[in-house]
């Protein structure tokens, strides 16, 4: 034995810790930058006039939502759990319970980035219609209570999903089908924007004012995920075969989402729609983040094509709903992220319905997600109404004419432009 390797077996727990270390705190910062992309996506999808307010909304969603997931919401979410709710202030200096080699601030850096993710999800359906300091208060209980909760139940070890075997690795449901369906009774209550709809029903369309922008802030994201996905190993050290899997399956859905969306919209529209293929990539990431670690490539494929196909499907539905989404927010990551987990229960390679024949995943898969989203509308919109009664969620008409940038900041985005 070499000098060498006598110094690595004498110190393989701090190398271990080391690796692991900085494989989380890069994966950290990529959800992080994530947040760059939620800013160019729905700023450049909303008209020019209120392009400003949704960089607000997402600085809104880091600094409130990250100090108050500090105080409150890590806690709720891994502490001292009955299964269903726990609570602890700050961050705990105690085990966890997930065999962490990476310190507790980190791992709660690596969470905060999840719950921002969570929020950001509601910003854009809202977009363009609400007050930012109403916002603020939705931004306060969701990151500090109903992310927090929902997470303690899936990665809680004690959490009541977590206990009876639901998959959902890095969030299709603990993150995106709960920001979805939040953002669905939020949208609800406040309402549709001004002239979204003609009196007989039918939406009128209100073009977003820079593609361009939304399709840079949409390759932020998908880069971001290459973050959010195989950080969720939570260490390098011993997961080289599981994050090469991770990444490859995060891949392949994400490019299978964007091909059925350009092939589907060309086929019912006679053009492609490109605002839709950016939300077709994002459905394929969406949908693939809850099995991305128990999934093969093939499957992967599928998946990411249904996807495609049913973000673009969505979104007419809910339009016919008479339910405003700027950004398509719902279609994207609530409906996706409710696919995405019982997909799981349907590809899983080693117990999934279409391998082995045992609906046993599947049902739990079910079973949970339906909880997820029925939890999420329900507490937000009992949250909106409340705020609407006291604060008041809307601007007023006159705001909503002449555009939120210039009513809030008195200076618009494009100030110089003529």
């Amino acid at each position: 034995m070499s000098y060498i390797d006598s110094i690595i077996i004498e110190n393989q727990a701090e190398l271990t810790n080391a690796i692991d270390t900085v494989w989380v705190a890069l994966c950290a910062a990529l959800i992080f930058f994530m947040e760059g992309g939620f800013a160019l996506l729905e700023s450049g999808f909303v008209r020019s006039k209120n392009a400003m307010s949704i960089i607000a909304k997402v600085f809104i969603d880091i600094i409130f939502g990250g100090i108050i997931f500090y105080i409150v919401g890590f806690g709720i979410a891994y502490g001292s759990s009955n299964g269903w709710f726990a609570f602890d202030i700050g961050i705990s200096e105690n085990d966890l319970g997930l065999g962490l080699t990476v310190s507790n601030q980190l791992f709660w850096f690596i969470q905060l980035g999840f719950a921002v993710a969570a929020i950001s999800i509601v910003s854009g359906a809202l977009a363009e219609r609400m007050k930012l300091w109403s916002y603020t208060i939705l931004v306060l209980v969701f990151c500090g209570i109903m992310y927090p909760m929902v997470a303690n139940w899936v990665w809680n070890p004690s959490g009541w999903l977590s206990v009876i075997g639901f998959n959902d690795f890095a969030g299709s449901a603990a993150v995106h089908a709960m920001g979805g369906f939040s953002a669905l009774a939020a949208a609800i209550v406040l309402g549709p924007r001004l002239g979204k709809y003609q009196k007989n029903g039918k939406a009128n369309s209100i073009p977003g004012h820079n593609i361009p922008l939304a399709a840079i802030g949409c390759f932020i994201l998908w880069f971001g995920w290459f973050g959010f996905n195989p950080g969720s190993t939570l260490g390098a050290v011993g997961n080289w075969d599981l994050i090469g899997k991770v990444v490859t399956n995060t891949f392949l859905a994400s490019a299978a989402g964007g091909i059925s969306t350009m092939i589907y919209t060309q086929f019912r529209y006679g053009l492609i729609d490109i605002t839709m293929v950016i939300n077709g990539v994002l459905a394929g990431l969406v949908s693939i983040t809850a099995g991305c670690n128990v999934l093969d490539a093939n499957s992967a494929i599928i998946v990411g094509l249904v996807a495609g196909v049913l973000v673009d499907v969505a979104v007419q539905i809910i339009d016919k709903m008479k339910i405003d989404d700027p950004v398509g927010a719902i279609a994207v990551h609530g409906v996706n992220g409710f696919f995405g987990a019982i997909a799981v229960g349907l590809f899983a390679t080693e117990n999934g319905l279409f391998f082995t024949g045992d609906s046993s995943l599947f049902l739990v898969q079910l079973k949970g997600v339906s909880v997820i989203a029925i939890f999420s509308f329900t507490f937000t919109y009992v949250v909106m109404q409340l705020i609407k009664k006291t604060a008041g969620v809307r601007i007023s008409i006159e705001e909503e004419r002449v555009g939120i940038d210039a009513a809030s900041f008195g200076l618009e985005s494009y100030s110089n432009f003529e």
